[in-house]
């Protein structure tokens, strides 16, 4: 398809006269854009390459700020400067937490597409575009135009949703303004930020009767928006609206339009919370009325052993990546692409094989987050051995399936929940697949004699533990190859849906049955027992499920559990106000930096770095030449 000229209507909102920047994408003629809509072919090609082209580049993680400023994964600091990836250029999202956040220059712009951001003000104006001219295809039939405008109204909810999380209060551009409109038009100032929430509700209620329950044809429409997404989503933006950030926040109340209009609520209106409520269980119903359920994995040829055990962490990290199963509400179709990233060196005996990048790190911090096999934080649990967790032990008969029997360990990599021994690997570690899948003789890691430090650049992991859960069992290594089992980005579960739902019923109506009963549902995959009967068994503060506030704090601890290293963290943490807290310690790790590959050289704690985080990195500024061309924009909030 030919390209026309499109003026995007957006907060940068560059005059006809003053387009310089990726705004101007250079134009044809109308003719050229009628073509475009001559008939269904062209139009459905207009709908998936412009329409959905920017929604799939989600899946690039080092894109997504839910995933790159979670504080769940870095990466090392000091990496030489011809290192592929991380660095030259797609570690923007990374350098958030280190706090080289600028108004000058944006990390992650997705205003104006630089520095990892996309181009979501063109995407929204192709949606326009689309809904503007759809009715003038030949031969589109009824039922399939109907769902076609829902689809791109979900994507232009979307994409207004995701600027909202990012800036806080918008412009709205609902429609597609013509090359030559006035420069009045073209300026558009921010809504506040309720009635940008409202809006985005507004199109997915539109969207939702007419989108399709479940995809049919998986070959050629996966990926497509369904029933069940769009009412997900709802779910989700309501109750981000809902949450402190946006709902009654101190902080922003200040915060006026160039007319001296208030853009945020001056106080908290609890009933929002009721709402996101009714959401969920609206998208939980339609969920599981189109088959999706818990994810279950099945053995396949070649597996020469799997117990129980290893099992059961394959229903964890499965749930992730195997594609497009029953407990991935929405996924993209584009694979995970840094696999190579995200894994140790593993042999059956732990030595040498191929030049793995392993750039991803996994601070302590969040390593620590995960419970101990009761099902409570490490520092609750009155029978494990907190103060002492840093010891080296070795491995033995009761964690054999997770950690290699004799080998010298550090005692909190014992005794852990399952969700920690599927999702993070360590030193000493049972890494079931990389070519051998029999559990009674697996691969383990050997970080201490490994060669993971800085001079040996290309495999250097900065603290010792790496996300094993964003790689499938079946990817391997030889000595000379790296070959990768590609995986659909997982956008959205059923068990976050779950734990959003107890969320939203908990801070609407405090501690009860159905609220215990969703986050009892999500724990059970990991064989541990419910919330109540955990705290009560084995926690020092047996009482916490039974008050608002020590249920939402285990909510919470449980959401950044069960969806770590999937992009999500991030976003909850800034909706709940919380990043300042978890950014004002150190990212620590063991001492990996070492040459004496010794484990009494290696087993001693290193700060890798101190993250940098203010109030005013919960929204994401607006670059300053924007504000100098739009006259009618307002600076987000403190930058």
């Amino acid at each position: 398809m030919m390209k026309y000229k499109i003026l995007l209507v957006s907060a940068l909102l560059l005059s006809v006269t003053s387009c310089k920047k990726y705004l101007d994408v250079t134009p044809d003629d109308v003719a050229t854009l009628n073509s475009s809509f001559a008939n269904a072919n062209e139009t459905q090609s207009y709908l998936v390459g412009n329409c959905y082209s920017i929604m799939q580049r989600f899946a690039d993680v080092v894109r997504n700020p839910g995933f790159t400023a979670s504080g769940e994964v870095i990466i090392p600091t000091d990496l030489p400067a011809n290192q592929s990836l991380p660095g030259n250029g797609q570690d923007a999202g990374f350098n958030l937490m280190r706090g080289f956040q600028n108004a000058q220059n944006p990390l992650m712009n997705y205003w104006d597409a630089y520095n990892q951001g996309l181009n979501i003000w063109q995407a929204i104006r192709f949606c326009n575009t689309f809904l503007d001219n759809v009715n003038t295809a030949r031969d589109l039939t009824p039922d399939l135009k109907v769902r076609w405008i829902a689809e791109a109204k979900f994507l232009k909810a979307y994409y207004h949703y995701w600027l909202i999380r990012m800036y806080g209060a918008i412009p709205i551009a609902d429609v597609a303004l013509p090359v030559n409109a006035p420069s009045d038009q073209v300026r558009q100032k921010q809504q506040p930020v309720d009635s940008c929430f409202n809006y985005v509700v507004r199109l997915l209620d539109e969207a939702i009767p007419n989108l399709p329950p479940t995809i049919m044809n998986t070959i050629t429409e996966d990926g497509r928006i369904t029933q069940v997404i769009a009412l997900a989503v709802k779910a989700e933006v309501l109750a981000t609206q809902a949450s402190p950030l946006f709902n009654g926040n101190p902080d922003y109340v200040s915060i006026k339009d160039v007319s001296g209009k208030p853009l945020y609520p001056a106080s908290p209106d609890a009933s929002k919370w009721q709402k996101a409520a009714d959401a969920c269980k609206a998208a939980i119903d339609a969920a599981q009325a189109s088959g999706a359920a818990l994810y279950q994995f099945v053995a396949q040829s070649g597996i020469t052993h799997m117990s129980d055990s290893t099992k059961k962490l394959m229903n964890i990290q499965g749930a992730v990546t195997d594609s497009w199963n029953i407990e991935q509400i929405w996924t993209l179709n584009p694979g995970f692409g840094y696999q190579i990233q995200a894994c140790p060196r593993v042999t059956s005996d732990a030595t040498t094989v191929y030049d793995f990048f392993s750039n991803f790190s996994v601070p302590m911090g969040e390593t620590e987050l995960f419970y101990t096999n009761h099902g409570v934080p490490i520092s609750e649990d009155i029978s494990w051995d907190y103060p002492n967790r840093y010891k080296v032990v070795q491995g033995d008969d009761a964690n054999g399936y997770y950690v290699k029997k004799g080998y010298s360990t550090n005692k909190g990599n014992l005794n852990r929940e399952e969700r920690y021994y599927a999702d993070v690997a360590f030193d000493g570690s049972i890494w079931f697949g990389f070519g051998n899948t029999d559990d009674n003789n697996p691969n383990y890691i050997n970080a201490v004699n490994g060669p993971a430090s800085p001079t040996d650049p290309i495999s250097y992991n900065s603290t010792g533990y790496w996300p094993k859960k964003l790689v499938p069992y079946l990817t391997a290594s030889s000595n000379s190859n790296f070959v990768q089992k590609g995986f659909s980005w997982p956008f959205m579960r059923l068990t976050a849906l779950w734990l959003l739902y107890a969320e939203c019923l908990n801070e609407a109506n405090g501690p009860t049955a159905d609220a215990y009963k969703w986050i009892d549902m999500v724990r059970a995959r990991a064989d541990l027992p419910g919330v109540q009967q955990a705290w009560s068994a084995y926690s020092r503060n047996p009482s916490k499920p039974a008050t608002k506030e020590g249920l939402r704090d285990i909510i919470h601890q449980e959401r950044r559990i069960e969806l770590a290293f999937e992009g999500q963290a991030g976003w909850d943490l800034r909706r709940w106000k919380e990043l300042q807290n978890l950014f004002a310690t150190p990212f620590v790790g063991w001492s990996v930096q070492t040459q004496a590959k010794t484990t009494s050289a290696y087993y001693n704690l290193h700060t890798v770095y101190q993250p940098q985080f203010g109030l005013k990195d919960y929204l994401f500024p607006i670059q300053k030449y924007d504000l100098l061309v739009n006259s009618n924009l307002v600076q987000t909030p403190y930058w």
